[in-house]
């Protein structure tokens, strides 16, 4: 049991990192409900992978990115309609899950882990893909900070310095897709998007810049999920719903905070 425990913490740890990153982005370029979209049309790639017998990482990873990539033209040539064009994606990405999972033999049990998540089942192979992932972020983050900036804030500037926002935005939203593939298991389809975005609600709250916000939305991310494994071991409850209610609980306190 305390094996499991070890490798949820290192999960815990690794999630952090990808949610100080990209959840702070998601918060100040307001692609909430895009982010909801990749992260339950991902569905589509888990029943497409569990139908063909493949890795469910690998092939999740290209159907997702995939949506990224579609999402990305939508919310770009046609603004006026991206919500409920992203409606659609979602909807429809879920519903090619299943039907590749009604086509698959046998009852998929690992498809309903994948809705619902739980990080003391992740993996050392998990964390591999984690931490390749966090690599990628991290790299991604140091090199085009302030890009990423700009672009959150006044994409006319980039495009007065000849910089193409839309590949950037399109490439941020792939990197998203990487996120939620790497979160799928510990978290689950359902509960991806409040973990990735409570954190950074909290943390812009209390910070000026978006550095310290995606440092202190980290720490958040990994206090809230080490403490959801810890009362979920000692209370014999699910963890990933308690990390999510620890998180919430502590919005709501932080929403009486004066700005």
């Amino acid at each position: 049991m305390w094996d499991l425990i070890n490798t949820s913490i290192y999960a815990s740890f690794l999630l952090s990192i990808a949610i100080g990153v990209i959840g702070s982005l998601i918060v100040i370029n307001k692609t909430t409900a895009i982010t909801g979209s990749i992260a339950h049309g991902s569905f589509g790639g888990i029943g497409f992978a569990l139908y063909l017998g493949s890795s469910v990482i690998l092939t999740t990873s290209l159907f997702t990115a995939l949506l990224a990539v579609i999402l990305a033209f939508i919310t770009i040539r046609f603004p006026h309609r991206q919500d409920s064009l992203i409606g659609v994606i979602w909807a429809v990405g879920m519903s090619i899950g299943i039907i590749f999972l009604s086509l698959t033999p046998g009852y998929q049990s690992d498809a309903i882990s994948y809705l619902f998540g739980n990080i003391l089942l992740v993996e050392n192979r998990d964390l591999i893909f984690m931490g390749i992932i966090d690599l990628v972020i991290l790299i991604s983050i140091i090199f085009l900070y302030h890009r990423f900036l700009a672009m959150s804030y006044d994409r006319e500037f980039l495009k007065l310095r000849g910089i193409n926002a839309d590949l950037l935005y399109t490439y941020f939203l792939i990197l998203t897709s990487l996120t939620i593939v790497m979160s799928v298991r510990a978290i689950g389809i359902i509960l991806i998007l409040a973990l990735f975005t409570i954190p950074a609600l909290i943390a812009e709250k209390f910070t000026k810049k978006f550095f310290t916000m995606m440092i202190l939305s980290g720490v958040l991310g990994f206090v809230f999920m080490a403490g959801g494994i810890i009362i979920s071991f000692y209370y014999n409850i699910s963890p990933t719903p308690t990390i999510v209610i620890m998180a919430a609980v502590t919005l709501l306190l932080s929403l009486f905070k004066k700005s």
